[in-house]
C-alpha cells in the first residue's frame, strides 16, 4: 500500500500500480505544496520589498540608482512583479523536487532516501546560479551596457525594465544551473545514457552559447561567464548519468537479470 510522506504526498513503493485517480491525486498533491511554496515567497518578497529593491540596486553606479517611473502604476506593479519573481526564485527548487518526484515514483527505498540530496543538489545549484548571475555576471552586463556609446546618451533607468532585466538574468542563470539535474532525471527514466551524452558534447556547447547569448546581457564576456561554468555542470551531468543512469524502461528485465547476483537460496 502507498504510504503518505511529508506533506500528505503519496510515496509509491516500486512494486505497486497506482490508478488513474491514485496518480491525479498525487499530481494534485505536489501541485498544492509548489504553489503553497510560491504564496509563502511572494508574501515574504513583498512585506520586504524594499530591502530586497535596494539589494538589487546595488550593482548600478551610484549616479544611477535612483530609478525612474513614467506612470502612475509603474511603481505598484514593480512591487508586484518584482515580489513574484523573487517567489518563484525562491520557490523553484521546490517546484522542481515535486516535478522530480512525480516523474519517478518507481524508485527504491536506499534511492527514496538519496531524495533528500536530489533537493539539496537542486536548492543549491539554483541558488549558486542565481548568485553567480547577480554577482558576477550582471556587473559586467551593467558595465558594457551602460557604458555603450559613451556620451551619445544619458541614462536615466526605469524601475520596471531594470528590476525585469535583473529577475529574469537570475532566473535564467539559475535554470542553467539545473542543468545536470536534468541530464540526472532523463538517466534515470532510461531516456538517456552517459554515453549518449559524451557523444554529443559537441551539440551541447552549441546549445549552451544559444541560451548564453539569448539571456540578459548582451556583451561577449557576459556570454563566455555563462558559458565557462555551464560546461563544468555539463561534464557534472555526464558524471551523475553515469554513477545513477538506468536502461530504458523497456530493457530493465533484462539488465537485472545481467547485474542481480544469484539468489543463494536456489542453491542446492
Amino acid at each position: 500500500m502507498a504510504r503518505l510522506g511529508i506533506a500528505g504526498v503519496r510515496r509509491v513503493r516500486p512494486e505497486e500500480e497506482l490508478s488513474v485517480v491514485e496518480h491525479l491525486d498525487e499530481l494534485r498533491r505536489r501541485i498544492v505544496i509548489a504553489i503553497g511554496s510560491l504564496v509563502v515567497g511572494f508574501v515574504a518578497a513583498y512585506v520586504f520589498h524594499e530591502q530586497l529593491f535596494r539589494f538589487l540596486a546595488r550593482p548600478l553606479p551610484g549616479d544611477n540608482r535612483q530609478l525612474v517611473t513614467l506612470s502612475p502604476t509603474e511603481g505598484l506593479f514593480t512591487v508586484l512583479k518584482v515580489s513574484f519573481w523573487a517567489a518563484l526564485i525562491v520557490a523553484l527548487p521546490v517546484c522542481l523536487y515535486q516535478l522530480y518526484a512525480f516523474v519517478l515514483p518507481a524508485i527504491t527505498e536506499q534511492p527514496r532516501r538519496r531524495m533528500l540530496l536530489v533537493v539539496a543538489g537542486v536548492s543549491v545549484l539554483f541558488v549558486g546560479g542565481a548568485a553567480f548571475g547577480f554577482f558576477v555576471v550582471l556587473p559586467v552586463a551593467l558595465d558594457f551596457l551602460l557604458g555603450f556609446g559613451g556620451d551619445l546618451f544619458t541614462n536615466d533607468l526605469r524601475a520596471g525594465e531594470y528590476y525585469g532585466f535583473v529577475t529574469s538574468l537570475m532566473l535564467g542563470t539559475g535554470l542553467m544551473f539545473e542543468v545536470p539535474i536534468a541530464m540526472l532525471a532523463f538517466a534515470r527514466i532510461g531516456v538517456v545514457t552517459a554515453a549518449m551524452y559524451r557523444r554529443q558534447w559537441r551539440l551541447a556547447i552549441v546549445a549552451i552559447a544559444v541560451v548564453a547569448a539569448l539571456l540578459p546581457g548582451g556583451d561577449p564576456l557576459s556570454m563566455l561567464l555563462l558559458m565557462v561554468p555551464q560546461i563544468g555542470l555539463y561534464l557534472l551531468g555526464i558524471w551523475l548519468a553515469k554513477l545513477f543512469g538506468q536502461p530504458a524502461p523497456w530493457r530493465r528485465d533484462q539488465w537485472a537479470d545481467d547485474t542481480e547476483p544469484d539468489d543463494p537460496q536456489s542453491d542446492p
